[in-house]
Parts: C-alpha cells; sequence; structure tokens
C-alpha cells in the first residue's frame, strides 16, 4: 500500500531559508509530526552552499558579486563541500525506513533521479571518484559515488545527506545552465557543464513532473501536494533563522 508523502512545489527562496525549511522537515519527521517529503527549491540570491564541515574556503568569496548583486554564503546541515547555487535546481527528500548505510541509501533515493532523467532522455551513471575529493572545496570539481555523472563523465547531480535518528534528509543540485565565467571566477577552474537538450535547460515544471512521477514508483509514495503555509514559514524563521 503506498504510503503518504508531502509533495511542496517549487519555491525560490534564500539560502539560509532553504537550508531552515530542510532542518525544519527533517526535524519533524524525526518527531514523528511529519510525512516523509519531497521538495523542490531555488535559490534567490544567488548562494554558495558550504558542507557543514566545510571550514575553509577563498578569502574572495565573501565579495563575491554577480550582476551587481552581493552571493550569499550558507551553512548546510549535510555534509560535501561548496555548491554554487545559480541556474540549477535543488530537491530534497526527508524520509526514513532506508538503509544505515550511506552508500546504500544514497542509491536507494538516486534512483528516482536515475529513472525520472531517463524518461526526459538523460542516461545517469554513478561516480567514481576516491577520499580526495575532499581537498577541493568545489563540490563539482570531483564526483563520487554518491554522485551522478553524464556518459560523457560530467557531472550533473551532488548531493549530501543528514542521518538522524533513523531519518534522512538528502539534498542535491541539479547543474541545468549555469553562468560559466561566473563558475570559474568562484572556483579558478572551468565549467564542464552537462550537456541537456536544449528544451530542457529552463523548463522547471517538466523536470519536476518526470522526477516527482519517478518517486511515485521508487518510493512506493501517494504524494499530497502542499505548499508551505504562511504560518510554517514563520515558524521555521523563528526556529532556524538569527534575527528574526
Amino acid at each position: 500500500m503506498p504510503q503518504p508523502w508531502r509533495l511542496i512545489p517549487l519555491m525560490h527562496g534564500s539560502g539560509e531559508l532553504n537550508m531552515a525549511i530542510d532542518r525544519w522537515l527533517l526535524d519533524r519527521h524525526v518527531q514523528g509530526s511529519h510525512p516523509p517529503t519531497l521538495r523542490f527549491y531555488t535559490w534567490e540570491p544567488l548562494a554558495i552552499s558550504l558542507g557543514y564541515h566545510q571550514k575553509q574556503y577563498p578569502a574572495h568569496w565573501p565579495q563575491l558579486t554577480w550582476q551587481g548583486q552581493s552571493i550569499d554564503l550558507v551553512k548546510r546541515p549535510t555534509g560535501g563541500r561548496a555548491v554554487l547555487h545559480q541556474g540549477d535546481l535543488t530537491y530534497a527528500v526527508i524520509a526514513s525506513g532506508l538503509s544505515a548505510k550511506r552508500r546504500e541509501s544514497y542509491e536507494q533515493i538516486c534512483q528516482f533521479l536515475i529513472q525520472g532523467w531517463k524518461t526526459l532522455g538523460v542516461e545517469l551513471l554513478y561516480g567514481g571518484a576516491g577520499r580526495g575529493y575532499i581537498h577541493n572545496p568545489n563540490c563539482f570539481g570531483t564526483a563520487t559515488a554518491a554522485d551522478l555523472v553524464m556518459p560523457d563523465g560530467a557531472k550533473f547531480i551532488g548531493s549530501a545527506q543528514l542521518h538522524r535518528d533513523g531519518a534522512i534528509l538528502q539534498h542535491g543540485s541539479m547543474q541545468l545552465a549555469q553562468d560559466a565565467n561566473l563558475f570559474e571566477q568562484v572556483f579558478g577552474e572551468v565549467s564542464l557543464m552537462p550537456k541537456l537538450p536544449k528544451h530542457l535547460a529552463q523548463d522547471h515544471a517538466v523536470m519536476i513532473d518526470a522526477l516527482t512521477q519517478a518517486a511515485v514508483e521508487c518510493f512506493d509514495a501517494e504524494f499530497s501536494i502542499e505548499p508551505l503555509t504562511e504560518q510554517e514559514i514563520q515558524t521555521i524563521s523563528s526556529l532556524y533563522i538569527t534575527n528574526t
């Protein structure tokens, strides 16, 4: 019998708010007061998210701007390296009952990404980088077994997890149409952008529909579409965002 899940439609929010929402969803799920959840979001203003344990990053990052607007630096509750959130789409899955082994749980969750993108004509494979990735501040500079790459090796989806009391938060960035000059300005290297079919590059609705349908099958989920309410957002802000 399908399990009830909440589907939160596409949201546009600051890095601080996006991370606060993901933390709140995990905390509520651990408490048994919120169903497993799938959501999609973008970052406004642009942001660089840092892995929870990432203490070092280039000194010029806090002064970065793009098109006259400053770029936020925000800490994720999950591990991994830095991600530039511009021209990307982020997903988050909050669920329990998955494998306690990280690699297995990544594979369980990533299956909906592989299956969903396959229906859109995009084949994805797991990355194979070793432990050396921790010396690269750029998440998209290497691809581990937790990441998904194109057949040509270009990294397309970088994901990270947080495990807590049998529940998992996994969120990840899908690189769709990133500005190559900005990427080079941030990381000092050329972006190996994945080559998506032109009709997909900016069509979030088509992507989200395909991924949601795949999630129904992969998670045996029955989705209830429920945007976050104003009261929920106020609660999240008061609990997790300073100076609110």
